[in-house]
């Protein structure tokens, strides 16, 4: 008998104003009260499409969002609500397998800021490192070497700094990604979380 592979996700509140939320999948409750730029831990999952409900927490009639989610085999996931509350959207983003050079990190950017603005990312001595990053868009990973950092967000279309984040540790043989969340010009406004990416933990070698 074949047996489905599984993988694994994580399910992100990214949707500025939108209360604390309650997310079942098949009917089944998956995270109770998950708030405004907090993950859930990596769960398994079996491969398949599933049907997914976002309700405000404590209710269960007038779903914020109904939609599906496919889940492929032997993947991670970082499954992100984000857009605006009246019209929010499910992003399902890959944490892709992939190797790290010896002595470096993996490091990406996601714009999750439901806002018209392409994003940079600079370092503070002015390399840039992701380049007109739109909303929903995450880029591939780049290898730098471990260190603390400080970067700036800037408006792309008007070089506008929008956010400067000093000293951020990053450290050897993992996989971060920054995730811009909030909004340009109203609260809750722009900020980045950056999670530690399942790719960096998660041992596909025994799943079966």
């Amino acid at each position: 008998m074949k047996h489905n592979k599984i993988s694994y996700y994580r399910l992100f509140h990214a949707c500025p104003n939108a209360p604390s939320v309650d997310v079942y999948l098949n009917n089944n409750l998956v995270a109770e009260r998950l708030e405004y730029g907090q993950f859930t831990p990596y769960t398994a999952i079996p491969p398949g499409k599933y049907s997914l409900l976002v309700f405000p927490s404590g209710t269960s009639y007038n779903p914020l969002m109904k939609t599906e989610l496919q889940i492929q085999e032997e993947e991670i996931y970082t499954v992100a609500i984000t857009g605006l509350p009246m019209k929010p959207i499910l992003l399902p983003i890959e944490d892709p397998k992939q190797p790290i050079p010896r002595g470096k990190l993996g490091l990406r950017f996601g714009n999750l800021s439901p806002t018209p603005a392409n994003l940079n990312v600079y370092l503070s001595n002015g390399d840039l490192l992701f380049d007109k990053v739109p909303f929903k868009e995450v880029t591939d990973y780049i290898f730098l070497f471990p260190g603390k950092y400080t970067i700036e967000i800037v408006d792309a279309d008007t070089d506008k700094t929008l956010l400067f984040v000093p000293n951020i540790v990053l450290k050897p043989d993992r996989c971060y990604s920054i995730y811009a969340i909030g909004l340009l010009d109203n609260q809750p406004y722009l900020q980045v979380v950056i999670p530690l990416d399942g790719s960096s933990y998660l041992n596909f070698q025994n799943w079966i």
